[in-house]
């Protein structure tokens, strides 16, 4: 069956898991928390194995068969975890989706996540998933949802604000949910115990250095290098964490690869992934025009480097490398010598 994320949250609360779950869209904050959502319950109710699976323009889908009928030997419950960032699986993995569905092993659960959703993704392999577990669709937010979704956000961090200080900041994130997520986390923090109003807003919004990964992404993404590399400074000056600003970049790469492969039907790609501000289409059509698909495959080849650089393996500056892949992205034509080929 196909639900809603709140639906979906209330039926992880209470019951057993089904076999099989689907939770696609292009707001990808929301794609995020309802699958770590899904892992949480995974963990609670035993299915202490949790094989990924990234199923990319070339994966072999019988990779997926292997993992449904291989046995673990640490745990009787196993989590498949298929990330299929386009949505569209093909003629051979739509197959391998509905085998496993027409006869889905016991104590298996298949999570399959995409960054991108519509009624042109819809399948025999989505209906197969609704046939035997939950399809999660996830739409953006009508702009007119972004204060009462910020509100409820609050509220759930435990920060009391004005209906004036939510809507001021709504018009600041400009629909940027993991904005508005990171924003909350800190006035959180900082205003814990007291109602937030504007003048407490303005106040917070003043004392940022505005080093965030936000203008990171766009300043590269729109060639302008030198400021994208003073942001980084910026950001390792004051203590940043770059496992978590890394992932807003490996967002923006693989947003760029669904473009760069969208060929030439760009004005639809675009439209398809509902681009906030739309004043940022500008930045995605001058880093298309300079970076083929191939240049980006690199890029997040190289982001994949820098991830497990920052986790100790293997050895390395991952914040030297991190520059050299932001200068990649801002010059593709002067990335040979940035990128590990």
């Amino acid at each position: 069956m196909a639900t809603t994320l709140s639906m979906f949250r209330k039926q992880l609360a209470g019951g057993e898991l089904k076999p099989a779950y689907l939770i696609a869209g292009a707001e990808h904050l929301l794609v995020l928390e309802a699958a770590d959502a899904l892992r949480a319950r995974a963990r609670e109710l035993g299915y202490l194995e949790r094989e990924v699976l990234d199923a990319d323009a070339n994966y072999d889908w019988n990779q997926l068969g292997d993992a449904s009928r291989s046995m673990s030997l640490f745990a009787s419950h196993k989590l498949i975890d298929l990330r299929l960032p386009t949505g569209k699986p093909g003629k051979e993995g739509s197959a391998a989706i509905v085998e496993f569905c027409e006869a889905a092993p016991p104590d298996t659960v298949l999570m399959i996540t995409a960054n991108d959703w519509s009624k042109k993704h819809e399948g025999a392999w989505s209906a197969a998933i609704e046939r035997i577990g939950v399809a999660v669709p996830v739409w953006p937010l009508k702009i007119e949802e972004l204060p009462g979704w910020i509100g409820t956000r609050m509220a759930s961090r435990g920060l009391k604000a004005t209906p004036e200080a939510v809507a001021l900041l709504a018009d600041r994130v400009e629909g940027n949910l993991l904005a508005a997520s990171q924003e909350i986390d800190k006035l959180a923090l900082l205003h814990a115990g007291t109602t937030l109003d504007v003048e407490a807003l303005e106040a917070s919004v003043a004392d940022d250095a505005r080093y965030d990964v936000f203008r990171l992404a766009d300043a590269a993404i729109g060639g302008d290098a030198g400021r994208a590399l003073h942001i980084v400074a910026g950001l390792r000056a004051e203590g940043e964490e770059l496992i978590p600003l890394l992932g807003w970049v490996l967002m923006q790469l693989r947003l760029l690869l669904r473009l760069a492969s969208a060929g030439t039907n760009l004005d639809a790609a675009l439209r398809s992934e509902r681009i906030w501000p739309a004043s940022r289409e500008a930045l995605f059509r001058r880093a298309l025009k300079s970076g083929d698909r191939a240049h980006w495959e690199r890029c997040l080849a190289q982001a994949g480097r820098i991830d497990a650089m920052a986790k100790g393996r293997p050895p390395g500056d991952a914040w030297r490398e991190l520059e050299r892949l932001v200068a990649a992205i801002a010059s593709p034509r002067r990335a040979a010598g940035l990128l590990v080929s």
